[in-house]
């Protein structure tokens, strides 16, 4: 985005206005392809003219089979080309060096809040995944450069930055941990020499997709002295130790249990989230008994659940263990989805009466909807603050928290 607006291109703000449509697309699993192909025919027939990216791009006859009239199908990671394409179809009206752009680059999220890819790929060979086919093995982009793109977001206003990957607890293994210097010190490209950077920024800094490994303890010392959010989003996806030898996930040994308390001790308010999976082949009544069990005790914050379904390409398709029937699969992720609403309105009940610091995302009717420090935008929950109409979106706000549901809480301004 930021290389087509510095030559002269913009965002348009509906299909009508656009003279050409750029659709980004996943390609993970079979639900997403499907919503992806919806995307792509719902930007041709309101607008006509698209170039379609992203990880469906490559499966280019998937999206030819059902919508050949697509100007142009790039890959994943395949920015050059994109840019090529729009040339070709929609040449740029301005000369490049004309144009000014701010030193951040352009993005499309909200001004208040930005995502911050550290890497690409993944060395991992999960069973149900192909993203190391689409994307390939994990790319580390170098500290320095990381760092930069951070310290321009904050100084443009960003308030909170989300750090993502396919794994960010394996941040800089690629490239040894080759350390850069950032502000008069040497950083490796490192997770926690990363987590501990972003914290002098002075922002919120909430970390994504990190697996359990024992490094990651370090890190959470970090929350405990408010250097980072005391937040954690790890893909833990099963509890039964069957379930995930099948799906060849890493730190599938780890004593998840007993981490989570210890970094509870250490962190009492941290926030844990995490996605499942329920009915992969061969699981049975007892390992699903197995993952209720296990979040009974983990106690986690939020959560997401889906239900297997196989994807062309994986490994899981090989297993020699048995479908779970659809109805069984709906069955199990439903007992799931009930527990986990239950945990997490005991959970938020505690917070009734506390004082607490949110960011301001919207403003609906004269109440602000703000996040804690504890949601992430677009998959937590929300803090719904009445009385508000002096607040502008992007705006920190002190409040009590004053009601709480099964996802939501209810404040007035302190």
């Amino acid at each position: 985005m930021t290389r087509l607006r510095a030559e002269g291109y913009q965002v348009a703000a509906s299909y009508a206005a656009a003279d050409l449509v750029i659709v980004n697309t996943c390609g993970f699993i079979d639900a997403a392809v499907d919503e992806s192909l919806e995307a792509i025919g719902e930007a041709l027939a309101e607008n006509g003219k698209v170039i379609v990216t992203g990880c469906l791009g490559a499966q280019p006859q998937k999206i030819l089979d059902r919508h050949p009239q697509v100007l142009k199908i790039t890959g994943p990671q395949r920015y050059e080309e994109v840019v090529a394409s729009v040339h070709e179809h929609l040449p740029p009206a301005h000369e490049p060096f004309l144009d000014l752009i701010p030193a951040q680059g352009v993005k499309l999220t909200p001004r208040h809040y930005a995502y911050l890819k550290i890497s690409e790929g993944c060395n991992h060979r999960c069973s149900f995944c192909i993203i190391p086919s689409m994307r390939g093995d994990l790319v580390s982009r170098p500290i320095g450069e990381v760092l930069g793109e951070a310290e321009k977001l904050a100084g443009a206003g960003v308030k909170e930055i989300l750090v993502i990957s396919q794994d960010t607890s394996a941040y800089g293994v690629d490239l040894k941990y080759a350390a850069q210097p950032w502000r008069g010190a040497s950083r490796q490209t490192r997770f926690y020499d990363l987590a501990a950077a972003l914290g002098e920024l002075g922002i919120w800094i909430r970390l994504h997709y990190v697996y359990p490994y024992p490094h990651v303890d370090r890190v959470v010392d970090l929350m405990a002295d408010g250097k980072v959010l005391p937040y954690l989003d790890i893909p833990f996806q099963h509890a039964s130790a069957r379930i995930l030898k099948l799906m060849k996930r890493p730190a599938a040994a780890e004593n998840t249990l007993e981490r989570i308390a210890a970094w509870r001790r250490s962190v009492p308010d941290i926030t844990l989230r995490s996605t499942f999976i329920v009915g992969f082949p061969g699981e049975t009544e007892r390992d699903f008994t197995e993952l209720l069990g296990w979040l009974k005790i983990a106690q986690l914050d939020r959560v997401g659940c889906f239900e297997y379904s196989p994807v062309a390409g994986a490994a899981a398709n090989a297993l020699p263990q048995a479908q779970v029937p659809d109805e069984v699969k709906q069955e199990r992720r439903a007992r799931f989805m009930e527990l986990s609403a239950e945990i997490s309105a005991a959970r938020l009940a505690r917070k009734i009466g506390r004082d607490m610091q949110v960011l301001v995302d919207k403003i609906e009717h004269g109440v602000a909807i703000a996040r804690s420090g504890g949601d992430a935008p677009e998959i937590d929950g929300t803090v719904r603050i009445s009385g508000a109409k002096n607040l502008k979106v992007g705006a920190w706000a002190n409040v009590k928290i004053t009601g709480a549901g099964a996802y939501d809480l209810e404040a007035r301004l302190s």
